[in-house]
């Protein structure tokens, strides 16, 4: 190994520094034909390149004039140094051939322990370890009195027979470990026991009055019945689905029938009176139609809009203008809309294969007036600017949407802008409403994006001067 590279006090004098690894030389040698000197594994691995020079003057060398230095190692040993741990703390100065004979005293010295543990530490740990950590450490228990192994005894910590422990029940009994468990399972106030009927777990002093509540405890039937042991969550549905001495009510009660009888019975009871439950039963679908009709148009009142702009969606517009090729003058209708609050209602129609002078060629679009229920509160005729638009279905971010749109006054002389009668309704066909005939062509409503997602959207506005509305 090279040189000494211990602390020392001073630095040592040129003449004891090895000149391959400028240290203080260990085990100094001397070349007798040129005088220098060298650690004798440094001069060593330097000649074992190959070249038999020496280092410091290139001169030959020969193998048997190399000697060892005695008189100069212990010059070298005799220099006085710091302990290696002086770092950690150590304060110990001495001559560097004491050091070894320090080891054995230095508390910072790293040492194994001496219980064969297999850790090595600092000898001013060691009692600490010794101790309290040593695993190969002799320990005895304080309660039943064996010696341990300090492994052995960490083991033993918490199962010791003879320690005196509390009930891990907190009922506040203390006994040695051994007797536990029959505390534990007999005695302890605090113990859990599960319920016979039901099974859940409760404390032992609390059990008995569980009972009093328990889903599953056994009871009577109240109508005395005689069906044994119904469990207390089950009675409610044994009275009213299998008790054969409960009161039940009459299935047609709802119809009117106020007949009362145990269960056993209601079948004879039926039997007697089908009749008079037939004759309920009508009077009863007679009344729950007619509320059905009430709701019905009650819905229709809610959904209609009442601005006086109607936004229609045709979906599946390819199948329905195929049907209306199929079909001569097939007309589809919108929603009714209402031109405000309190207003006309009116209604959208178009052919999608067209209509009149449009027919095959062309998408047509009418409006006309349907019965409302404010109409004896307007001014007839309707006369009021209507405008039409198909709308391009175009990303307003991409281009400017580019909308076909028709606009008319309703002339005041043609019947269906008049008061319409009461009995015309959405689908009468006898009365075409005002529009156009060729409002868009087939080929234009491919351009652009008119068709989208295979729907088109109509729109009609109602331009109504505002002192109207208000």
């Amino acid at each position: 190994m090279p040189g000494f590279d211990y602390k020392f006090l001073e630095k040592p004098k040129r003449r004891f520094q090895c000149p391959l690894c400028s240290k203080a030389m260990r085990e100094p040698v001397q070349v007798s034909t040129c005088g220098h000197r060298f650690c004798d594994t440094c001069l060593q691995e330097f000649l074992s390149e190959g070249v038999f020079k020496c280092p410091e003057d290139q001169l030959p060398l020969d193998y048997a004039k190399i000697y060892p230095d005695p008189e100069l190692e212990q010059q070298i040993l005799a220099l006085p140094i710091r302990c290696i741990h002086s770092e950690e703390g150590c304060r110990w100065t001495g001559q560097m051939k004491q050091l070894q004979s320090h080891f054995s005293t230095c508390a910072f010295n790293v040492i194994p322990c001496p219980n064969r543990c297999s850790v090595k530490l600092t000898r001013r740990d060691l009692p600490e370890h010794l101790q309290h950590d040593c695993p190969k450490r002799k320990v005895k228990c304080e309660f039943c009195g064996s010696e341990f192994t300090g492994e052995a005894y960490e083991n033993h910590q918490g199962i010791c027979p003879q320690e005196s422990v509390y009930c891990e029940n907190k009922c506040g009994a203390r006994m040695m470990r051994r007797l536990l468990s029959q505390h534990t399972m007999t005695e302890c106030p605090k113990r859990t026991q599960p319920c016979k009927y039901c099974g859940k777990e409760f404390v032992y002093d609390t059990i008995q009055n569980h009972q009093y509540h328990c889903p599953r405890f056994p009871v009577q039937c109240p109508n005395q019945c005689g069906t044994p042991n119904i469990a207390r969550e089950d009675l409610a549905n044994h009275v009213k689905e299998s008790c054969g001495s409960a009161l039940v009510l009459c299935p047609f009660k709802e119809a009117g029938c106020k007949h009362r009888c145990p269960k056993m019975a209601i079948g004879r009871h039926l039997e007697e009176s089908t009749k008079s439950h037939l004759t309920m039963m009508c009077s009863l679908v007679g009344r729950q139609r007619q509320e059905i009709l009430e709701l019905r148009r009650e819905m229709e009142e809610l959904s209609v809009s009442h601005d006086g702009v109607l936004i229609w969606k045709l979906t599946d517009y390819s199948r329905k203008l195929q049907e209306a090729k199929l079909r001569n003058n097939h007309e589809f209708f919108s929603p009714p809309f209402y031109t405000h609050r309190y207003g006309y209602k009116l209604q959208v129609s178009a052919f999608l294969n067209g209509n009149g002078s449009g027919e095959g060629s062309h998408l047509s679009i009418y409006i006309r007036v349907l019965p409302g229920e404010y109409d004896n509160l307007l001014e007839w005729p309707f006369s009021y600017k209507v405008t039409f638009s198909i709308l391009d279905q175009s990303d307003p971010s991409l281009s400017k949407p580019q909308h076909i749109t028709e606009t008319f006054n309703p002339d005041p002389n043609w019947k269906n802008f008049q008061k319409p009668c009461s009995s015309r309704n959405s689908l009468d066909e006898s009365t075409l409403g005002f529009g156009y005939p060729k409002f868009i062509s087939h080929e234009e409503i491919k351009k652009r994006n008119y068709i989208r997602d295979n729907s088109i959207f109509l729109k009609a506005s109602i331009e109504i001067p505002q002192k109207i509305m208000a």
